[in-house]
């Protein structure tokens, strides 16, 4: 690299600047405070970890996306999150070991050694909310509604919510003597809805009967609301899988009780996050777009390789992404340039400053373009005169 190009940055990683990153940090705080009113208690995470203890539980996809490092103090190797939400399970079920109900929630930076697809950041910056300790119904519902009001507050008019349950593929997956491999295989076809190849390869297995046909349904399995009914016809017998696709209605109902106007899709062969996932998982769109805002899902006992094994359900905003949708109307600031003026005058000036800026005025010391007020000195006192335009 030589002088001409220092000022290049890797690509994935990108710099916020002057306002949209003062907009991104209203998006953040109101976030936060979105997050305090309903109980949740905000926790600051450490960029580096042991990779032992990042990567627990989690599956080979985060492991791809985090970047490692050797601590020169230890030589072992440790690991700059990708994600924030295992560190907060870790928390949950060691740091604080609290019985009960416990609610956190968490703002920073990740880091992506590779990008989710070629338009992502690799320095995405997430804010998130998790649930422990809240098995049922009750904790996805209140989990999901905070995702949609977080939303709303930022003005964005039309969100789309994907839902679905991971746990269903790794039901029937039990009920099969595959082996990974052939496992990996059935899920990356029904990831890429190859309902063809899906038929080829489930007839090239040893899975046969009912557990191969609902195996083959999976990819068809998506839509509006029709397709829980479609669901419990193709899933008919199978009364585990069933109980998910009650579950996932009832939670799709809380929701429409709450938010009538809001636009449900469901799709029963998203399986992101399949490796920690157990449940029901979802996503928030901006309507008419691919822009997704946030993700989540449940991913009950993560915490069990930290000691105690823990119902949890949560989710994560990518912050950019929702700040780049969101409408807030922000009330516009209110500028003054404050002049130096003689030393006889400077404490005086120097209080009315103070004072207007405990008032909520942007006050420059020196020239302000673009300032609507100036602070001047008349008749011995500072006064605040508007600018002409």
């Amino acid at each position: 690299m030589n002088t001409s190009n220092r000022w290049l940055l890797p690509d994935g990683i990108e710099e916020v600047l002057p306002p949209q990153a003062g907009h991104v940090e209203a998006v953040r705080r109101r976030l936060l405070d979105q997050f305090a009113l309903a109980g949740f208690e905000l926790v600051v995470t450490p960029m580096l970890e042991y990779l032992e203890s990042l990567l627990t539980g989690t599956g080979s996809d985060l492991d791809l996306k985090t970047f490692k490092v050797t601590d020169q103090v230890t030589g072992r190797t440790m690991g700059v999150r990708a994600d924030i939400t295992p560190q907060v399970a870790r928390i949950d079920a060691h740091s604080l070991g609290r019985d009960g109900v416990t609610r956190l929630c968490y703002a920073g930076t990740v880091l992506h050694a590779i990008a989710d697809n070629q338009l992502a950041s690799r320095s995405p910056i997430s804010v998130g909310a998790e649930l422990f300790g809240d098995t049922g119904r009750a904790g996805d519902l209140e989990i999901v509604s905070l995702l949609i009001d977080c939303i709303r507050a930022e003005d964005i008019p039309a969100v789309h919510l994907e839902l679905g349950d991971v746990g269903i593929f790794r039901d029937l997956m039990n009920e099969t003597d595959l082996d990974s491999a052939s496992r990996e295989n059935l899920f990356a076809l029904i990831q890429r809805k190859a309902s063809a190849e899906l038929a080829a390869a489930v007839g090239e297995s040893a899975v046969s009967g009912r557990t191969a046909e609902q195996i083959k349904a999976l990819p068809s399995l998506c839509g509006g609301a029709d397709v829980l009914d479609r669901a419990r016809t193709a899933f008919a017998g199978n009364e585990i899988v069933l109980a998910r696709i009650e579950h996932l209605d009832a939670v799709a109902e809380g929701l429409r009780a709450r938010f009538p106007a809001l636009d449900v899709y469901f799709d029963l062969a998203e399986l992101r996050g399949y490796a920690y996932h157990t449940g029901i998982v979802f996503a928030a769109y901006k309507e008419g777009t691919a822009i997704r805002l946030a993700k989540g899902g449940r991913y009950d006992d993560v915490g069990a390789v930290f000691g105690r094994a823990r119902a949890a359900t949560g989710f994560d905003i990518d912050l950019k992404a929702l700040a780049a949708a969101s409408r807030k109307a922000v009330a516009p600031a209110r500028r003054v340039s404050a002049p130096p003026g003689d030393a006889a005058h400077e404490t005086a000036r120097w209080a009315s400053i103070q004072a207007l800026r405990q008032q909520g005025y942007v006050v420059v010391e020196g020239e302000y373009p673009g300032a609507d007020h100036v602070l001047v000195l008349q008749d011995n006192e500072w006064k605040l005169v508007e600018q002409k335009s």
